[in-house]
């Protein structure tokens, strides 16, 4: 059982593979999905990583608590983060809020607030992601959407927004394929294992959006990009979003 558990860390993204690459996706059109953040920060070891995030409030943007870093960047509007586009906000981090309870083993409760030194102009290109109203679980088999600047299994980083059309699966499927790691109260299990379509390395942080809300935080998967893979589940931490916010606005 030991082996077994210490195969499972080392295939499961570590701080070299978190899940952010979108694969079997297509390029985004131009500004139409205006909530997505591009993020950039230094590790603990000082390389130089990318994730995604999305603005939820004018001066409050989600992320993954697993894309903390030094000398954060946020570009919102942006479509081409290789060119200088008019439709693009660089506003920098005031304050970084990774969930207290943040498990960097199991990547349980993978979920961060960003808060914006200015609040983001809300326009064609920029604007906010509706969270979920309350704790009700997405049903498996509703038909979501990722989207995210990360790697393909064929490239290098995109330059260009990515997207990929993906499925919720039952909780059976990641508790049988990370039985040390996944909890079904916390994250979601999404990805037909059937269909090479995923979020990879270089996207986490990034919303799983369906019918229009964010449900899910793209968090972590195997290294070779097989689904399922797993999202944190937003609406089991509704009540830390809001109170977080709320505590934050009241300090100005």
């Amino acid at each position: 059982m030991h082996f077994f558990i210490s195969v499972l860390l080392i295939f499961l993204q570590s701080s070299d593979s978190r899940a952010g690459e979108i694969i079997g996706g297509r390029e985004a059109k131009p500004h139409s999905r205006p909530y997505m953040a591009y993020l950039t920060y230094f590790d603990k070891n000082g390389k130089n990583m990318r994730c995604g995030g999305f603005l939820v409030e004018k001066k409050f943007l989600l992320t993954a608590a697993h894309c903390w870093g030094s000398s954060m960047n946020i570009i919102l509007g942006a479509h081409n983060i290789k060119k200088p586009e008019k439709t693009q906000q660089r506003i920098p981090v005031l304050r970084t809020i990774p969930h207290k309870e943040y498990n960097k083993k199991t990547f349980n409760n993978d979920i961060m607030l960003l808060q914006l030194k200015k609040m983001a102009r809300l326009n064609h290109a920029v604007g906010l992601l509706a969270l979920p109203q309350k704790a009700v679980k997405v049903k498996p088999r509703t038909r979501c959407i990722v989207a995210g600047w990360g790697k393909t299994l064929k490239t290098q980083a995109s330059d260009t927004l990515q997207e990929v059309e993906l499925k919720v699966r039952s909780e059976y499927e990641c508790m049988e394929k990370y039985p040390q790691h996944y909890n079904h109260s916390t994250q979601m299990c999404v990805g037909d294992p059937n269909v090479q379509k995923a979020s990879f390395q270089g996207d986490s942080g990034g919303p799983l959006v369906c019918d229009g809300v964010a449900q899910g935080i793209v968090s972590y998967g195997f290294k070779n990009g097989s689904s399922p893979r797993v999202f944190t589940r937003i609406s089991s931490f509704l009540p830390w979003i809001k109170q977080t916010m709320k505590t934050l606005e009241d300090k100005r």
